[in-house]
């Protein structure tokens, strides 16, 4: 006599979020949690590069500025008499009073989008020493290093799949864990057990609750986290890339070609954290005196904050550049372009030609790199971070607790709920997952494969139970 199907069942949704979330937690959490805590030292690096750096950072002199040819030639001896081959990539005078120049070398050996910077005191051109930094934001070693962990675990490309991983699921595992939190509130007894921690309970219960709590106070963290980081990533964040692309999202820049075709200069939103475009290779020709005239030119031409780079051009036939770097908000982007044969802007863009959706993206890159609020940004990714490390032990701690007596492990939660949804919740769900794999494939792949195995374990369980 056949066997019919059980009929769909109203908590199928329940049961699914509970277990993705559970599969995805257990198996993503290592690599979640190693973001975390990186991220967390990385948010706070730039006030530890203040402290860990001071003697290169800071100028004691309290003379006037001299004029940046003085400060550019005082560097190019430095660097003559250590790394002759160098040449200046790019100047970035310094930006208040107290603060270093730093005069930025190309040199063998370096990461891309990495230079040598020779720190040098701008009241008496005295070389304060020299480091290599990295990108749009001049990430001095120590952050340079947290952010290869954070983002590659020294792995190279196969290492950037972790990182892909832990930012892609981090959403989906946190969308699944505020849905699970939000059927709670039609049960909850007490209001304040949703998000703070009840520790009349013991055991399981309390751990639960802390994991919940916690949840709810870090949830449009973790997203804004995972959706910022996806764009770093490189599967998925090829795919952003190209969207934008497509929708003509992508940050304006300058024409630096001079001969009638078609070159352009910018740092890219990323170029602080491992990506961006490669630094200008300066020129022969260069002079220390046309740094103070390029400057002048763009301070003419609408370039009016303090952090600034100027660089040479690139080749021949291309202008100089300047470009305003200040990440804090307000931020400042606008960049010129100047003919050094007359000393003119050619070409200019500003923080107002950017498209809606490039300044979101840059917004987001800064704060996601704590540098949008200064301090308060570093300590709310810190607080952030660390409550999603805390969320994953938690998890962990709550896998252990449920495991039966003499199990080694813990339980996990009922297979078969997709089995039992109607169709069209398997339509959606479907769907869903699909449009997950194209435009995230490395977690398209492993949701897909959880779907698949969810549903075969859950038939497999259903025929044991007829015979």
């Amino acid at each position: 006599m056949p066997v019919t199907a059980p009929p769909p069942s109203r908590g199928w949704f329940t049961q699914l979020l509970l277990r993705l979330h559970f599969t995805a937690g257990l198996f993503v959490g290592p690599f979640v949690l190693v973001a975390a805590l990186s991220g967390a030292v990385y948010a706070v690096a730039p006030t530890i590069e203040q402290s860990v750096y001071r003697q290169e950072l800071t100028a004691p002199s309290t003379a006037p500025a001299l004029p940046l040819a003085d400060q550019v030639a005082a560097a190019e001896r430095y660097v003559a008499e250590r790394h002759p081959d160098d040449t200046v990539a790019e100047v970035r005078p310094a930006p208040e009073p107290g603060t270093t120049t730093r005069v930025m070398f190309t040199e063998e050996g370096l990461l891309e989008s990495q230079t040598r910077a020779v720190f040098v005191d701008p009241g008496d051109a005295a070389v304060r020493g020299d480091l290599p930094v990295y990108g749009t934001s001049g990430s001095l070693p120590f952050r340079t290093w947290i952010s290869t962990v954070h983002r590659s675990l020294f792995l190279g490309d196969v290492g950037r799949l972790y990182s892909e991983t832990a930012a892609s699921w981090l959403g989906i595992v946190s969308l699944a864990g505020i849905g699970l939190w939000a059927f709670r509130v039609r049960r909850a007894r007490r209001k304040r057990d949703l998000v703070l921690p009840d520790n009349r309970v013991t055991g399981y219960r309390r751990t639960f609750s802390w994991h919940a709590a916690t949840g709810a106070w870090v949830l449009l963290g973790a997203l804004f986290l995972s959706a910022t980081g996806i764009t770093w990533s490189h599967f998925a964040g090829d795919n952003v890339s190209t969207l934008r692309s497509a929708l003509s999202w992508q940050a304006p820049t300058v024409d630096t070609a001079l001969d009638g075709s078609s070159a352009s200069a910018s740092g890219g939103e990323h170029a602080g954290h491992h990506g961006g475009s490669a630094m200008s290779m300066g020129s022969s020709t260069t002079t220390p005196e046309q740094f103070d005239q390029v400057l002048a030119v763009a301070r003419d031409s609408g370039v009016r904050a303090a952090e600034v780079r100027i660089r040479p051009p690139a080749t021949a036939g291309t202008a100089w550049t300047v470009e305003e770097i200040k990440l804090s908000w307000p931020v400042a982007m606008n960049a010129v372009a100047v003919d050094p044969s007359t000393m003119t802007a050619v070409s200019e863009v500003t923080w107002a030609d950017y498209p809606l959706m490039a300044k979101a993206a840059k917004l987001g890159i800064n704060t996601h790199m704590g540098a949008l609020f200064g301090l308060a940004n570093q300590v709310v990714l810190l607080l952030a971070a660390l409550g999603i490390a805390a969320m994953v032990v938690f998890g962990y701690v709550m896998w252990w607790q449920r495991r039966p007596a003499g199990a080694r492990f813990g339980r996990a939660p009922a297979v078969g709920a997709l089995a039992r949804a109607p169709w069209w919740g398997t339509a959606a769900v479907v769907v869903v997952a699909v449009g997950l794999a194209l435009l995230l494939p490395v977690v398209g792949v492993t949701l897909l494969g959880f779907l698949l195995v969810d549903a075969l374990l859950a038939t497999s369980g259903r025929r044991r139970a007829r015979q």
